[in-house]
């Protein structure tokens, strides 16, 4: 091609020049016959494919040159004698096309290139290069399943193994390219099932073991990774496995990972060998009768069967060779794209009313104070309670360190006003209120400094005298107490009286008032609360009450290796059981008593209210699996728990292992523990929860259900929690939760004392009761705003307009760090702080603290008394099937129908796979936009104000932070308070708040978890943004702009930017964060089949291959020096 003189070749010329040329090059490899030629066509096809881009490669592939390249290897080696000079270079041309190339598999098996290339390496098995090569082709070849089958057909396996020797230190480039060319092949299943017909696994494990313990110096790791890597395709078979069990594999692998555990650069054995081991740890039922719950309760909607059957040996095993591993379906799996609403009829239709109009109006009475003339006391749903039965009162206005001083009154005694910090005050002063120490560093455990025979001091750190003593001599106090006295206090009025003696003596020795809590008034409501067994017990916490520790606990951080640990462990109690107890000491199961008191093991129980703990094995002696029970009327959410142990020893660590968990992941493995609860510690002046446990683990076990089992469509695993604790005290009693409990008798008696708390001729407070649940108790509604100022018109028309805010919480009973967030924001709002009276005044607050009891009070993690998940039926709820769903949507409903449709509505939750405080929302245009779907976008009209809330609470809330929130509508969660209220209500600031469980990774609280002072502090912050929030908006009215400054003139700065009518950016990104978490260093994967085995991918291979061009030939010594370094892991 000759061009003009006066044309200058661009780019694209260039580029086309380089095409044509490359096409120019293969016709002539086809075409041509002498050895010179081809010689120059491929050392000029190499320079080109060797340097740029892919994309060169990619193009002579679309113009075939594969099959140019196949041919001529064909042609080459059928000439007599082949021609090496000519056969080298090709491999090495083809096995770097054949990565890029998806059918060159097909290709080389439609021009008999595999036959060829086996024939080539058997009569080359002395000769190390040319061999080498050979192998390479057939990786290549082999990374196609399809043509992997065929070359086992053809003895491909046959002609490895005659390569494959003990340990040598020669040929050992060729012995590691046989072994990866060994597992490409067995990715096949019919590869595999030979390999098990003919005994290689055997075979493999014994090579494995001379390679493993002659290379000391650990110089041919990647030929020891090789064997594992044919090892773990094997095992995807039940047959696999079965041959990897009678050839002890366990017991090798076992001894391998042990040997090496400690050893970073081991990395590459250690990860494969327990991927093996936890594949091939046979399966089993879980020990328990039934996979249904230990509980039953009748409701409407369930035909009764006949009783679920014992679990056996059919219920586990799966009848693939593969393994399915399946997550829950729950809230906290990530959002997928394809799960988005794109339907833009549905995300701006408003559907109708889900019910007859004239019902609405029985909703009237629940909304008393738009009809009330306030000539009269107000009737209160409190009203039967027997004020006398309380001693003592604990009230503090503001949950948070900055809060005054507690104060005690009883009936007798005149409300005192008392001296408070005003919450304003607080977010002045740093956004944060947690005491300066507590985000310096480290925060030790609050009991990892008690002694067992040590004095006590109380929370102000003065000397408890002969507290020690007094436990000893009232020893009976730890456990009679909990069997006989406080148990008795259900079933009859005299030995009521004697509980409440206890209770007095308790209390006399060991005085301690913690706010908005009392003892005597806990009993008494607790003999009202129903439960499915009828609970004779309380939990000792939930009676004496917690006080939030001084300052809050770091993240655990987390044990390099302690997974692969526990890992070993398990297998070591398959393998090596001789020491290995396996006693059942508590079921909920058996009618008898388990536990022997004299008996050197811990004692369990979980019959109260919100107890959760099913079945407690001694595994070793100071080991115990347990095993959690199912929701009720369910087969699964097995997450939540809540028990009480005793009978331990003081400085002696024990493990438990929960093995029923059903989440794939969990922040327990990112630095959150579970939470200690010690009666000792109480009774000393310490009636705290805190956060407990080392060691602390959560990972994929050999438990397994089948679809029969489960009841669903497909089988399921589990997952283990398994953590470490140290008890404070000898013979102490002990209650150890997933999380701070919080329980519906907690929430009666704390909305009762609220209630007698406040000043009636200020605070408007009034407890209704929702509706009554399947289980027959109470849901309880409640209203906080102002009283009116007098009983006149004006007066009384400004109280009925007053607009709505609507607070839910509690639906998913497991998520009870969404009650202490309510708790908080329920004493917010009837605290004389100036942002309260600010919101009383201008608002009337409907709040049902508890929308699933009957779930709370059973144990239940995430469903009613049905079974279900109440979140997940507000599209059509029923009166007779989910009651508190239903009239809460139907008081909804009703406000709606007045033009009262509340300002904001959200839902109060917990989340177990992301730190942080955030919210979800509800938003067309992001959804549609982050579907990548513009239809309509552009004339869709949506208010942005649903951003403004967020927004502000990332400003003032400490544990609040805006990059995590979302304001996606997916069809999963279409059936969803928060998208349903926003769709059919109109609710446009329609929110879930997510709390998490563990803590923050970022703002003041970072590297901290939460403890219920956060919790409650969140929920007086949510408070306080839903006043900002009036503040900004337009209609906004200079009445309620003028009452601000008048009453927060010395506050003014601390918010100064936030009253500002003009909307601000958050400083924070608003985008959502694509993964909540990195994976732990050392985490293993949960699958068979991990992501990618073929080393280093392209460049990797292309590095070898260029080094073997320059060095002519290994010999029959291993390469030393450079090369050999060169030969480490990539």
């Amino acid at each position: 091609m000759v061009l003009p003189l006066h044309v200058q070749p661009g780019p694209s010329c260039l580029l086309c020049l380089m095409f044509f040329l490359k096409w120019l090059l293969l016709f002539s490899l086809q075409s041509s016959s002498d050895k010179e030629s081809i010689l120059t066509i491929l050392k000029v096809l190499g320079d080109l494919l060797s340097v740029g881009t892919d994309r060169r490669m990619y193009y002579m592939i679309s113009k075939g040159g594969s099959e140019a390249l196949l041919q001529t290897l064909v042609d080459t080696a059928r000439t007599a004698p082949p021609d090496y000079d000519i056969l080298l270079p090709l491999f090495r041309l083809l096995a770097k096309v054949g990565l890029r190339d998806k059918k060159f598999g097909q290709k080389a098996l439609e021009l008999e290139a595999l036959d060829v290339t086996l024939i080539l390496a058997r009569k080359n098995l002395c000769d190390s290069q040319n061999l080498l090569h050979c192998l390479w082709a057939l990786r290549v070849f082999a990374s196609s399943v399809t043509t992997g089958a065929m070359l086992g057909i053809n003895g491909a396996m046959e002609l490895i193994f005659e390569i494959l020797t003990p340990y040598t230190r020669k040929r050992t480039r060729t012995i590691r390219v046989a072994t990866e060319v060994l597992a490409a092949l067995l990715k096949s299943k019919s590869n595999s099932r030979r390999a098990v017909n003919r005994g290689y696994v055997a075979s493999l494990l014994r090579l494995h073991q001379d390679w493993h313990s002659h290379d000391t110096a650990n110089t041919y790791m990647l030929i020891r990774r090789g064997f594992l890597l044919c090892l773990k395709h094997i095992v995807t078979l039940r047959s696999g496995r079965e041959a990897f069990l009678a050839a002890h594999g366990m017991e090798v692998l076992f001894s391998t990972a042990q040997s090496c555990l400690e050893d970073k650069s081991m990395e590459p054995i250690i990860s494969k060998a327990l991927q093996i081991l936890r594949r091939c740890y046979p399966k089993s039922p879980l020990p328990l009768v039934t996979g249904s719950s230990a509980y039953a309760f009748l409701v409407p909607g369930i035909i009764t069967s006949e009783p679920p059957c014992a679990l056996t040996e059919g219920d586990f095993e799966d009848e693939s060779d593969e393994e399915v591993d399946r997550g829950s379906n729950s809230e906290d799996v990530k959002e997928e794209d394809d799960d988005l609403e794109t339907d833009v009829d549905k995300l701006i239709s408003k559907p109708g009313l889900d019910r007859p109009e004239e019902e609405l109006k029985q909703y009237e009475k629940m909304c008393h104070e738009l009809s009330c003339s306030f000539e009269e006391p107000v009737s209160k749903f409190g009203d039967n309670w027997n004020f006398g039965e309380i001693q003592c009162v604990n009230h503090q206005h503001i949950p948070m360190a900055a809060a005054s001083r507690q104060r005690c009154f009883n009936k007798d005694q005149e409300r005192e006003d008392t001296v408070q910090a005003s919450l304003l005050r607080v977010v002045k002063m740093g956004r944060s209120s947690m005491p300066l120490a507590s985000r310096k560093g480290p925060i030790t455990n609050p009991y990892s400094n008690v002694q067992s025979n040590s004095l006590g001091r109380d929370s102000s750190g003065s000397k408890i005298p002969n507290n020690q003593a007094s436990l000893k001599e009232h020893a009976w106090d730890i456990d009679a107490m909990f069997c006989s006295r406080i148990g008795a206090a259900f079933s009859s009025s005299a030995r009521s009286r004697e509980t409440v003696e206890v209770m007095d003596k308790l209390l006399e020795t060991h005085p301690k008032h913690i706010p908005f809590h009392d003892p005597y008034l806990y009993m008494d409501k607790a003999k009202g609360t129903s439960s499915v067994v009828d609970f004779k017990m309380m939990a000792f916490p939930d009676l004496w009450g917690h006080c939030p520790p001084p300052s809050a606990q770091s993240m655990l951080e987390r044990k390099c290796g302690v997974q692969r640990i526990k890992i070993l462990e398990d297998v070591r109690r398959l393998i090596q059981p001789s020491d290995v107890i396996n006693k059942v000491v508590f079921s909920l199961d058996e009618p008898w008593p388990l536990q022997d008191t004299a008996s050197n093991c811990l004692r369990f129980f979980s019959k109260f209210e919100s107890g959760n703990l099913r079945k407690a094995i001694q595994v070793r002696e100071c080991e115990y699996d347990l095993l959690l029970n199912a929701d009720v009327n369910s087969t699964q959410h097995q997450q939540w728990f809540y028990f009480e142990v005793s009978g331990m020893r003081a400085a002696v660590p024990y493990r438990f292992n929960i093995i029923n968990c059903e989440k794939p992941n969990s922040q327990f493995n990112y630095g959150m523990q579970p939470t200690l609860y010690s009666v000792k510690e109480a009774l000393l002046g310490r009636p705290t929860w805190i956060r407990t446990g080392h060691e602390v683990c959560y990972y994929k076990n050999h438990y397994y259900q089948s679809a029969a089992a489960t009841g669903g469509t497909s089988g399921k695993c589990y997952y283990s929690l398994t953590f470490a604790v140290t008890f404070p005290h000898n013979e102490d009693v002990c209650y150890l939760a997933y999380h701070y409990p919080y329980t519906y008798t907690a929430l009666m008696t704390h909305l009762n004392i609220l209630e007698k708390s406040i000043n009636p001729k200020q605070v408007y407070f009034r407890q209704d009761v929702l509706c009554q649940t399947l289980g027959g108790n109470p849901c309880p509604l409640v209203t906080i705003t102002a009283m009116p100022e007098s009983n006149s018109t004006d007066h009384l028309e400004q109280f009925r307009h007053r607009p709505y805010q609507v607070i839910t919480a509690r639906v998913h009973p497991g998520e009870s760090n969404a009650s202490w967030v309510m708790k908080g924001a329920l004493e917010f709002l009837v605290s004389g702080d100036p942002v309260a009276q600010l919101l009383r005044e201008n608002f009337i607050f409907k709040i049902i603290p508890m929308l699933n009891p009957d779930g709370v009070i059973n144990g239940n993690h995430r469903c009613s008394l049905r079974g279900e998940d109440l979140n997940r039926q507000w599209l059509c709820p029923r009166a007779y099937l989910q009651p508190t769903v239903y009239h809460a949507k139907g008081l909804l409903h009703y406000l709606s129908s007045l033009g009262l449709s509340p300002v904001v509505f959200c839902d109060f939750h917990g989340h177990s796979q992301k730190k942080n405080v955030f919210l979800y929302g509800c938003s067309i245009k992001e959804t549609l936009w982050q579907a990548e779907c513009t239809v309509g976008t552009s004339t869709l009209l949506e208010d942005v104000s649903y951003r403004t809330l967020p927004k502000i609470l990332d400003k003032l809330a400490p544990a609040f932070t805006m990059s995590s929130c979302s304001f996606l509508v997916e069809r999963s969660r279409a059936s969803t308070a928060r998208v349903v209220v926003w769709r059919e209500i109109g609710v446009s600031r329609s929110y879930t708040m997510e709390s998490s469980y563990c803590g923050c990774n970022r703002g003041p609280y970072k590297g901290l978890q939460f403890g219920t002072r956060e919790l409650e502090e969140m929920g007086a912050m949510f408070c306080l943004g839903l006043l900002i929030l009036e503040l900004k908006s337009a209609s906004c009215s200079h009445q309620l702009l003028a009452r601000a400054a008048a009453l927060l003139n010395d506050e003014e700065e601390a918010l100064d930017h936030h009253l500002q009518r003009c909307s601000s950016s958050s400083s924070s990104s608003s985008s959502s964060e694509a993964d909540d978490e990195p994976p732990c260093m050392e985490e293993i994967d949960y699958s068979a089949d991990s992501s990618s085995d073929q080393e280093g991918g392209f460049s990797e291979l292309d590095r070898r291959i260029h080094e073997s061009a320059i060095y002519k030939d290994e010999g029959d010594e291993e390469e030393e020096g450079p090369r050999q370094g060169r030969e480490a892991i990539p």
